[in-house]
């Protein structure tokens, strides 16, 4: 006697049980809840929760893009790295019509932080450097309280 079960029809639509007859098992979580958030996706909420928390006091950073990337370009092609540490963000003032920008390197931070709490700490940090940089003011100014988390 032959127990294999015989194949599909090709234009049969899908399936309606599962192979133990309890049938197809629903989603697992409702269509507006990511299941799971990739790193990237973490990291850049932490950049804008930063600016979320940095544009109630200094409203003009709205004018400002905000970017994430992986990690640093080098300058030119063929060179490689010196002996300067690898940046963990960046600044590009406004010029030409382009607004001004502070770009975070997500694999550097990512690499100098353990946990996600700081994590979050790291990013603030470098997200008040940088705006601090690109406004000419000290960090301090920009965040009274950097430096104590």
């Amino acid at each position: 006697m032959d127990n294999r079960v015989p194949p599909r029809a090709a234009g049969s639509g899908p399936r309606r049980r599962d192979r133990h007859g309890r049938g197809m098992r629903g989603p697992i979580a409702p269509p507006q809840v990511p299941l799971a958030a990739s790193r990237a996706e973490v990291f850049a909420d932490l950049v804008q929760d930063s600016v979320d928390r940095l544009e109630r006091r200094w409203p003009q950073l709205a004018d400002i893009d905000f970017l994430v990337l992986d990690v640093p370009r080098l300058d030119g092609p063929g060179q490689a790295w010196s002996d300067d540490p690898v940046p963990l963000g960046s600044t590009m003032p406004a010029r030409d019509g382009q607004r001004a920008r502070v770009v975070v390197y997500r694999r550097p931070v990512e690499i100098r932080s353990k946990g996600r709490d700081e994590r979050a700490a790291l990013v603030h940090e470098v997200v008040v450097e940088q705006v601090a940089d690109l406004l000419g003011l000290t960090p301090e100014t920009v965040d009274p309280r950097y430096g104590e988390d």
